[in-house]
């Protein structure tokens, strides 16, 4: 990362194995959303900027595609290794770029080097099948890989989703067009670098710049066939439509949440309060796509349990998110924090209860800065703006319920469908309720984590295809049959 004017910083884009500015001559600046200060600046990137990244990825594939597996695992682990390197480094910049704490983003940047090894030790598990459709003859399938992949992602954790963005299509022999998030792209930079000491030309590509045009160029790119998006519901749809309008492709979407939490009656006040707020993520703002956002309460347990809830999120620390006691930091961006703020006013214009936050924090440390109070809504009923739209911010929405199937129908009741949570000691509640909710990824008194090797993705809105396990990797390969004529030799009309 170069150091300019007054220790800004600089970042390039890569690309075909060189780091270079836009076409265009433009950069896009890069805020502390604690501050308001600026921090650096990266490339305002241009469909002309992504035409080279693809046309440098084309010129790389065949030779990565040719590679031994094993040598391929090599080069992503050394990428692993390297980026471990700097962690100290990535780190510092990861927390003033996004905001988000840092004792939650150690976790984030380990994460991002323990997924390549992940993948890279999944290299052999790319298998074909044999199948027995006929006697005399051998007929059997193969996994190649698409080519380019174009890779979009967001803000909240750009590291760590930058290095899940590239491990299982180079693993799969791929090559990688990147487009880093354009409120905290700094980290995605830095990784540029790494991967240009340690991956051949062309076959990583990381692209800087706005949704318009970069974002929509490599969507609409006719030689990308290979596309996946983290991030809003519009947005996923907006891909979709420039990916069909550019050709047919495979296109994954990990999308937006807005996922309940039921707690049913038999469950400890105590423990339902603790990991409802622990489920929302306050550490990143409620910036996470997977957070319970929407807590629903039998009636019997909702005033013990609100009662803790707001206890609890009152006394959350907001502080500069480098400090390591600090709970919660400043919300992204100014344009994201806007939108949460009017989120909250629609709350209490609607006839929710506020019960805690809702406002900016006083004192003279959160003068300037994307801060808002953690925010608990109670007496929230379906017909809500904050009970039907993700706000993706620290805002938690507090319903009641009588029976069973009026939980259900809250819990299913809006567009959304990645996770859900349940908490109950009863095991037939428990997976009845399970198999009922409308979600792709559910936790049964449990909440918020992530485990390797099972596949994370949502039902309904909340996107298409999953990650993080032996799908994903394969949701990166074409299946090719292939016939072997061992018997008589025959034509089929």
């Amino acid at each position: 990362m170069n150091v300019h004017q007054s220790n800004l910083m600089r970042g390039m884009m890569l690309i075909g194995g060189e780091l270079v500015p836009s076409e265009g001559g433009e950069w896009l600046e890069s805020v502390n959303p604690a501050t308001e200060e600026t921090l650096g600046h990266v490339p305002h990137g241009t469909a002309a900027d992504v035409n080279r990244a693809v046309a440098a990825a084309e010129a790389a594939h065949p030779a990565w595609a040719a590679l031994e597996p094993k040598e391929r695992a090599k080069l992503v682990k050394k990428l692993a290794a390297k980026l471990r390197e700097k962690t100290d480094e990535i780190l510092r910049v990861e927390v003033v770029d996004t905001g988000n704490t840092i004792t939650k983003m150690r976790a984030d940047v380990a994460s991002a080097g323990d997924t390549l090894d992940f993948y890279a030790g999944f290299h052999t598990e790319i298998k074909g099948e044999t199948i027995p459709a006929s006697s005399k003859n051998l007929h059997f399938t193969i996994r190649e890989p698409y080519g380019v992949v174009g890779r979009i992602i967001p803000f909240n954790h750009p590291i760590k989703f930058a290095a899940n963005a590239l491990a299982a299509p180079l693993i799969a022999g791929n090559c990688v067009v990147l487009k880093p998030p354009e409120t905290s792209p700094l980290s995605a930079t830095m990784l540029g670098e790494i991967c240009r000491e340690v991956m051949p030309a062309g076959v990583v590509n990381i692209v800087t710049g706005l949704g318009l045009p970069a974002g929509d160029a490599i969507a609409r790119h006719p030689n990308v066939k290979r596309i996946a998006f983290t991030g809003s519901v519009p947005t996923g749809r907006a891909i979709q439509r420039a990916a069909a309008e550019g050709g047919i492709k495979h296109v994954t979407l990990e999308l937006g949440g807005k996922n309940p939490l039921i707690a049913f009656p038999d469950m400890d006040p105590d423990i339902v309060a603790k990991i409802a707020v622990a489920g929302m993520n306050f550490a990143w703002q409620g910036q996470s796509c997977g957070s319970t956002s929407r807590l629903l309460l039998h009636e019997d347990l909702y005033r013990p349990v609100l009662e803790r809830v707001v206890e609890r999120v009152k006394s959350l620390r907001l502080a500069d998110p480098l400090d390591d006691n600090a709970q919660m930091g400043p919300i992204n961006s100014k344009r994201h924090y806007e939108r949460v703020v009017s989120m909250v006013q629609s709350g209490v214009s609607d006839g929710a209860k506020l019960m805690a936050g809702g406002k900016r924090p006083g004192g003279s440390d959160f003068a300037r800065g994307y801060w808002l109070e953690p925010t608990v809504f109670a007496d929230v009923n379906p017909g809500m703006r904050i009970a039907r739209e993700e706000i993706f911010g620290p805002v938690l929405s507090v319903f009641r319920w009588k029976d069973e199937k009026e939980a259900l129908q809250l819990a299913n009741s809006t567009e959304y469908g990645l996770t859900a949570s349940i908490f109950t000691n009863d095991l037939k509640t428990a997976f009845r309720t399970a198999k009922a909710v409308k979600s792709g990824y559910i936790w049964i008194n449990g909440a918020s984590g992530h485990f390797y090797g099972t596949p994370f993705g949502g039902l309904k809105n909340s996107g298409l295809g999953r990650e993080e396990g032996i799908d994903e990797l394969l949701s990166y390969t074409e299946v090719k049959t292939i016939h072997v004529m061992l018997g008589e030799i025959q034509a089929r009309d």
